[in-house]
């Protein structure tokens, strides 16, 4: 019993070293690129054609960090089993993959909010564009 138990041990060891390395790649492209181009998006433009351009550039932004958001969220699942191995010491382990988690599900969450607040900002922008075009044709139809 006590070598499967340290055979199970090294199996989720070099699991986790796999896991490790994918989380690490994550984080650093979260840390490197990710969060500077998600401060990039806090001050949107003020006419409607820069921030359909802004709109543009941060869909094709997305489509890579929800790319990143995709593959940490893999990786964390292939490390649920470790809930099956309660006789396992996986203590250290698990500190490192909830400070990879808590990371994930920050620039996550992040994404997900300057996904919305980027799509809202356009939506009002030209809204208020069809009204100002509408102001105008009735200004225009009065003085005629």
């Amino acid at each position: 019993m006590l070598s499967n138990k340290r055979i199970q041990e090294l199996e989720l060891v070099m699991e986790f070293e796999k896991v490790e390395a994918c989380f690490k790649e994550v984080s650093s492209w979260i840390e490197n690129v990710g969060k500077k181009r998600l401060e990039e998006t806090v001050d949107l433009d003020d006419s409607l054609d820069l921030l359909l351009q802004a709109q543009k550039q941060f869909k094709e932004f997305d489509l890579v960090a929800s790319e990143y958001c995709k593959r940490g969220q893999e990786a964390l699942k292939k490390m649920n089993q470790w809930e099956d191995f309660s006789f396992v010491d996986v203590r250290s382990y698990r500190v490192k993959l909830q400070a990879y988690e808590d990371q994930l599900e920050e620039f996550c969450t992040q994404l997900d909010e300057t996904r919305h607040r980027v799509s809202e900002t356009v939506r009002l922008y030209e809204f208020f564009d069809k009204v100002r075009q509408g102001i105008c044709c009735t200004e225009e139809s009065v003085k005629s």
